[in-house]
């Protein structure tokens, strides 16, 4: 059994959240599915809009990427990253502060739920301070998903929008 290191506030992987008021705050919907979950912080030198309306545009998306993505932008709506890599559906929009988004890639177990993520964007002193909690990772999977959140998201984002000096 690997010994389990002190996780840094931006990539910790923890158990999906049970209902109790210490949890609220991290605004995990109650209907969060089964599984590991993922809680990672980026700050970007941009504001909310700005990054908020980029996730939600395949053109804004590909963008920061370097890959293929599709977005329609409204409840309901499907998107693609990594050129169908990921796939999901639009469950919540509230412009330029959240998007709740179901999440799927093609190594998921064909039986596996869809997992789900949801995205908040704050004002911060350099921009945005972009939180994401993805939940209902299938389990065994946690540490490969926050490796590719980091590497192939927020160190991308950064590079895109620029980064604080922290």
């Amino acid at each position: 059994m690997a010994t389990k290191k002190k996780a840094s506030k931006a990539t910790r992987a923890t158990r999906a959240p049970k209902a109790s008021p210490a949890r609220a705050k991290e605004k995990v919907s109650p209907a969060a599915p089964p599984g590991v979950a993922l809680r990672l912080t980026a700050e970007l030198a941009a504001p909310p809009v700005r990054v908020f309306d980029a996730w939600m545009s395949g053109e804004g998306h590909a963008a920061f990427t370097g890959a293929g993505a599709t977005v329609e932008a409204r409840v309901g709506g499907r998107h693609t990253a990594w050129d169908g890599y990921i796939e999901g559906t639009t469950v919540e929009l509230a412009r330029p502060d959240r998007v709740v988004q179901t999440w799927r890639t093609s190594e998921f177990p064909a039986a596996a739920p869809d997992s789900r993520i949801e995205l908040s964007f704050r004002p911060s002193a350099i921009g945005t301070e972009l939180t994401l909690v993805h939940t209902g990772i299938p389990r065994g999977q946690g540490a490969k998903y926050r490796r590719g959140w980091e590497e192939h998201y927020f160190s991308l984002m950064r590079a895109h929008f620029g980064r604080g000096s922290s």
